[in-house]
């Protein structure tokens, strides 16, 4: 054909009218002798234009009638003309499908199982496909009857003469047919072997579920008994040879590709485990030592090959181990984990591509439907179902997932499947990426229907159904609860008060009841609050369920929701900033402090909605505000709780940051530094406190000397205090150091230094329901029985006279905190010497530290503490790491500027970086310090009042683990690891510290 330069043919038009993207090309194709016919004939090319891809279609024509012997080639041509059932089905897996082309052009003749069109070939079952690989007696003819076979699953399928469940279930009963004709070439091969043995194959996961993918592993259990005469032993291995045989035919790869990977490691043990074991050793695994994972796996189980009563005597045993799952003592955190490990292990880049496991994906799907079925399956058999779409019918029917929820997750599961279907067959590659290039994503959007704008209208589907599917698996588990205490949904089945509590207890709420009762009361009537209350909570109920401690959270909920919920700032937050509810259910699930804190001042759940409400604010900032509002209060007592009311927000904000930093939202996940955290909140616990005596100073100067004290007067904090490492439950450890002013009598400035701290120590003594700020001076000169103010000079005569090593060690920490800055600084001066001596400690002095550090871990440990679990004085512990780093302060301070820091890990990095201890050993040590100071952090956000060592309650352990980062279940792995960190600490301190 000559076409005139620089003009388009009338083909090339067409071509193009007719969606061909390579009309060139095509028209080369089409000048072959061999598709002439098509060339002139518009019904093949309309045909070809209604594929999903019809270059792909053409090239894929081409190739089979180049491989068709002549004879043979006009017969398929003529029958593509005047049959339409052939030419759409042929043409529509040509455009589909390259794998498939791929395999006509090897297998020419198999186009002619295409041909049939009958009203039973619509929906073929397992009869007919094994009908269709009979006389199959070899892997490679096994391997090119299965693609015959699959050849026709997909062309009714691109042709929608079979939906995606119906393609799913044909799949499933061609992956049956198939490891029959597998396992009896196996037994061919090995006869001796097939009379030793009963062996039968468990279909599990899709297959099992009867909705198999086009490529996707079939996943199998193997059971076997032995035949009368022969021992077991003998019989289970004869049948794991025919077994592993089967799986080889299967899954090798030859010239004529691969049918599917066969993957056992569902079984017993996963891959650690034997292939093949007796129903009575399946069954002692599954009472003792199964995990709940694995009877969630048997949901789907279904014998389909090999001995059906053995396969029936299987299914039939381990049936009732799958319903008693959700009674299990762990259920709760397996299932949580379980929730979790969804989109883990997805790379980065590929989760918004992932339309299996990313967020709003088929798991998602899969997953709600079998939690739902593990719950409510115990009592009702209606949900036994291993087909997901047949389980979500059944539980729409049974009350359990509202009818239009279940309408729009059924939808959306459909058209999910189909995309991956399609996804998979272009290649019969085992994917679940939806692809990125715009040919690809043209070709998957034809080939659901859309032919508009095939890539913008794929997207927009695409991302519409996934978020109904996430916002569906979030509130599915949940939103029945609502209905069971609420008329919220009339004309749809409601769940039963039994039912509710049932769910309830699933989801790890110990008193059902109660919680059904706080449902009732903040979702019930046709309020605004109640109205939004019911969207939050089916969320908000996922969250709370994801803690240690659902009940308390709930209730904080309720309580929080009475006091604020005709405020409409507070509805608005919940509903309309993001991470706001989630924080908010984070923090009230989380243990006790911090909810009391908020209860005290509901208002403060402002912070949780505002991106920098969580960030601590700096001690000049808040000592501004307190010093301004202690000025405007009228007396000393109402300036004290104007101050701690600033307190107490503060510590709100400090609780609530470290909550949401340590257990992460979905927008925010969890820090990665520990060490971060235990800084952050050191610094601001210390500043706030500083800032509290601060305001506590100005108030009690106040209200008996107006703007002027008799004396100058400075706080100086010592221990954890002057070390900007306060825990939540830390008492202030302070010395009050004071100079009279010129021309006041040294007396008068006493009694009035002397007066002040008595009236602070008051004011900060008054009764609250705030956790209280104690201020301990007993590391003044002479404990407890020394004056508890001193002026500098009464200091320096002292220290110069009667101090002991252990004083000026107690030094390390000392540093101004309020009060006058210049005498602060003056006291600093005049300590230096003796907390950095020039030339550093004798060995009298430390031989004295080691005596004094032995006799307290002797005396003070409390009686019955494990030492090994005492995060204070225990093995390991804050005080073992503390001292060794205060020695060699003391030792080499006067030298290394780096190492005149009161700050712990601080000093530590400095001796580390002067070379006075390895890098291996300071980070142990930092390890070990850090982990201690986060466990007595938790014990005071989790109990509500301080502790040195772990609780003893189950849930208040479960909730210090989720603070540390350990999943639910896994406290025995918390405190392993604590003892092994503690442990290593230990032999540094046993090296560096006592010489050893």
């Amino acid at each position: 054909m000559t076409t005139v330069p620089g003009r388009r043919s009338s083909t090339f038009t067409r071509l193009l009218r007719h969606g061909f993207t390579d009309p060139s090309a095509a028209e080369r194709l089409l000048d072959l002798p061999e598709l002439s016919s098509v060339r002139s004939d518009p019904v093949l090319l309309e045909a070809l234009g209604a594929t999903a891809d019809p270059d792909l279609a053409l090239r894929g024509l081409a190739r089979l009638v180049e491989a068709e012997e002549a004879d043979e080639r006009q017969i398929l041509l003529d029958t593509l003309v005047t049959a339409k059932p052939l030419r759409d089905r042929l043409l529509g897996v040509l455009g589909a499908s390259e794998a498939l082309g791929d395999h006509l052009a090897r297998h020419p003749r198999d186009w002619q199982a295409l041909v049939t069109y009958e009203a039973a070939d619509l929906h073929p079952g397992l009869a007919e496909f094994e009908q269709g690989l009979a006389g199959a007696d070899d892997p490679d003819s096994l391997r090119v009857a299965y693609r015959r076979c699959l050849l026709a699953i997909a062309a009714r399928d691109v042709c929608g003469t079979t939906d995606v469940a119906e393609a799913a279930a044909e799949l499933a009963d061609l992956a049956t047919a198939t490891l029959r004709a597998a396992l009896a070439i196996a037994r061919t091969a090995a006869p001796a072997d097939a009379a030793q043995c009963r062996l039968a194959v468990i279909a599990m996961g899709k297959c099992g579920g009867h909705e198999l993918n086009y490529v996707s592993d079939v996943d199998v259990i193997f059971v076997a008994e032995p035949i009368d005469g022969f021992e077991e032993s003998a019989a289970v291995r004869a049948a794991t040879r025919l077994a592993a045989h089967m799986m080889r035919i299967c899954s090798d790869t030859t010239v004529e590709g691969t049918i599917w990977p066969v993957d056992a490691n569902l079984r017993p043990e996963g891959r650690s485990g034997p292939l093949v074991r007796t129903l009575s050793s399946h069954l002692a695994y599954y009472q003792r030592w199964a995990k709940t994972w694995e009877f969630q796996a048997l949901l789907k189980a279904r014998p389909v090959a090999g001995d059906p009563e053995l396969g029936a005597e299987y299914v039939e045993a381990v049936s009732p181990l799958v319903w008693q799952a959700a009674d299990r003592e762990n259920f709760v955190p397996d299932v949580q984990k379980m929730r979790r490990r969804v989109v883990d292990n997805i790379p980065a880049d590929r989760v918004d591509r992932e339309i299996k496991l990313g967020p709003g994906g088929l798991r998602d799907v899969e997953f709600a439907v079998q939690l739902l079925q593990l719950v409510h399956g115990r009592s009702d058999a209606t949900l036994r179902s291993g087909t997901t779409l047949a389980a979500l019918r059944a539980l729409a029917e049974g009350g359990y997932v509202g009818r239009v929820d279940a309408a729009q997750l059924d939808d959306a599961y459909r058209f999910l499947r189909a995309m991956e279907h399609r996804i998979q067959l272009y290649r019969l590659r085992r994917t679940h990426l939806v692809p990125e290039s715009a040919p690809d994503l043209r070709r998957l959007g034809r080939s659901l229907g859309m032919r508009t704008d095939p890539i913008t209208e794929l997207n927009q589907a695409w991302k519409r159904h996934a978020s109904v599917v996430r916002r569906l698996h979030e509130k599915l588990f949940y939103r029945p609860l609502l209905d069971a205490v609420a008329q919220l949904a009339p004309g749809e089945s409601r769940l039963s008060a039994k039912a509710a509590g049932h769910r309830l207890e699933a989801l790890g709420y110990a008193d059902p009841a109660a919680a059904l009762r706080h449902l009732e009361a903040l979702s019930s009537g046709v309020s605004r609050k109640a109205a939004i209350q019911r969207t939050l909570l089916p969320v908000l109920l996922g969250w709370f369920a994801d803690s240690a401690d659902p009940d308390a959270g709930l209730l904080g909920f309720r309580k929080v929701s009475d006091a604020l919920g005709k405020t409409p700032w507070y509805l608005r937050l919940l509903r309309d900033e993001g991470a706001a509810a989630e924080n908010l259910a984070r923090v009230l699930s989380a243990g006790r402090l911090a909810p009391d804190l908020l209860l005290r001042a509901p208002e403060a759940v402002a912070l949780l909605g505002d991106p920098q409400g969580l960030k601590p604010r700096t001690r000049e900032h808040l000592e501004q505000e307190v010093l301004a509002a202690v000025g405007r209060a009228d007396g000393a007592e109402s300036a004290v709780a104007v101050v701690r009311a600033v307190r107490r927000r503060e510590l709100f904000r400090t609780t609530a940051a470290d909550l949401i930093g340590s257990y992460g939202t979905e927008e925010n996940p969890a820090e990665e530094d520990p060490g971060a955290l235990v800084d952050r909140v050191g610094s601001a616990v210390t500043d706030l406190n500083a800032v509290t005596i601060a305001g506590a100073l100005r108030a009690a100067v106040r209200e008996q000397w107006g703007d002027t004290l008799p004396t100058r007067f400075a706080v100086i904090g010592m221990g954890r205090f002057g070390g900007h490492e306060l825990g939540y439950g830390s008492d202030a450890d302070v010395l009050f150091v004071h100079l009279p002013r010129e021309g006041v009598d040294e007396q008068e400035a006493a009694r009035a230094a002397n007066a002040v701290v008595s009236e602070m120590r008051r004011l900060l003594q008054l009764p609250t329901a705030d956790p209280p700020l104690i201020i301990d001076a007993d590391l003044r000169p002479e404990g407890k029985s020394g004056p508890m103010v001193r002026t500098l000079a009464s200091y320096e005569a002292y220290y110069r006279r009667w101090s002991l090593v252990w004083e000026s060690q107690a030094l390390l920490r000392a540093e101004p905190v309020a009060g006058d800055i210049e005498l602060g600084r003056e006291f600093i001066e005049l300590i230096d010497p003796l907390r950095y001596p020039m030339e550093g400690l004798g060995e009298d002095a430390v031989r004295e530290i080691r005596r004094l550090k032995a006799r307290m871990e002797s005396e003070r440990l409390p009686r019955g503490a494990d030492p090994t679990l005492h995060t204070k004085l225990g093995r390991g512990g804050l005080s073992d790491v503390e001292w060794t780093v205060q020695l060699m302060q003391m030792q080499h301070g006067w030298a290394e500027p780096g190492l005149r820091t009161t700050r712990t890990r601080e000093a530590l990095a400095a001796a580390c970086a002067a070379e006075l201890i390895s890098g291996e050993d300071a980070a142990t040590l930092d390890e070990a310090w850090v982990l201690a100071t986060r466990v007595r952090n938790a014990v005071m956000l989790v109990r509500g009042r301080p502790g040195d060592t772990f609780p003893s309650g189950p849930r208040e352990l479960t909730a210090v683990g989720r603070y540390l980062g350990y999943e639910p279940g896994h406290v025995g792995d918390m405190l392993d690891d604590y003892r092994r960190i503690t442990r290593r600490a230990r032999a540094v301190v046993e090296e560096r510290f006592y010489g050893a």
